[in-house]
């Protein structure tokens, strides 16, 4: 089965604000339907880049048997670690990076890493509030999701956020 993935996230006050993810799978059956689901949350202090990674996470885990998903991302951190192979150097190096220091996000990357090894991935970034109708809906899911009231956001631990 072929899966469109697009994803985005947001922090508001990077890295101290609140910030949210969004997420579209979308995908067309054998009859030529469209079915797409929405994914989004938001939580209470926590960075651009955590949201970007929970983002692409959310949408891999939710698929349930092994695809081929095209994963479109206006984030260059989250598609050139793939594209670029940087994680493959941060593994080698013990999750340090060149200049020798620990990886950001490290728990986040490893549930990546989980969350795609069943499927086959193509990872395309995407230019970022240029247009782009899957980008500009997963921005408003991020956006939205970050801006609810406190009490209904989650909390970024710093760990995994597998809270949602």
């Amino acid at each position: 089965m072929k899966v469109e993935l697009y994803s985005d996230g947001s922090a508001r006050g990077n890295p101290d604000g609140p910030g949210g993810f969004g997420t579209i799978l979308r995908v067309v059956d054998s009859k030529g339907e469209v079915h797409e689901k929405e994914i989004s949350a938001g939580f209470d202090k926590t960075t651009n880049n955590r949201m970007e990674l929970l983002g692409v996470i959310k949408g891999l885990e939710s698929l349930n048997r092994p695809c081929e998903v095209y994963v479109f991302s206006d984030s260059q951190y989250v598609i050139k670690a793939f594209t670029d192979d940087w994680i493959s150097g941060w593994i080698k190096k013990g999750w340090k990076t060149a200049s020798k220091q620990p990886v950001k996000n490290v728990e986040l990357w490893r549930r990546l890493l989980q969350a795609a090894e069943p499927h086959k991935i193509t990872w395309n970034w995407v230019k970022g509030h240029a247009g782009h109708p899957e980008n500009e809906r997963c921005d408003e899911l991020a956006t939205t999701a970050a801006d609810q009231e406190e009490s209904l956001l989650y909390h970024d631990d710093g760990g995994d956020l597998r809270v949602i």
